[in-house]
């Protein structure tokens, strides 16, 4: 196993999740403590119980966003600005 980079919240929610795995803590205790409803917090523990701490990390963390643009779209669109409309500030070039 290796290692599984997580944020400060998803550690808080992993440490609340074993509590409550443990029978330490209610779920609604939990819920309040890290400020998500009991709902959300029965969908969490499933996860955690099927597949540990990883499966409560972000999921699209390290994949390129949707939006994206494409780089040889980009390079075009700055040369064109660069060329015809080199005074032009961001803001007025963005318009």
């Amino acid at each position: 196993m290796g290692w599984v980079m997580m944020s400060e919240l998803e550690m808080r929610r992993i440490e609340v999740l074993a509590q409550i795995d443990d029978g330490r803590l209610s779920v609604e205790a939990g819920a309040n403590n890290i400020a998500l409803s009991k709902r959300q917090m029965f969908r969490l523990l499933k996860r955690y119980r099927a597949d540990g701490a990883s499966a409560i990390r972000h999921k699209s963390r390290g994949r390129a966003p949707n939006n994206r643009i494409h780089p040889a779209k980009r390079d075009y669109a700055l040369n064109v600005i660069k060329e015809s409309y080199a005074d032009f500030g961001p803001t007025l070039a963005a318009e």
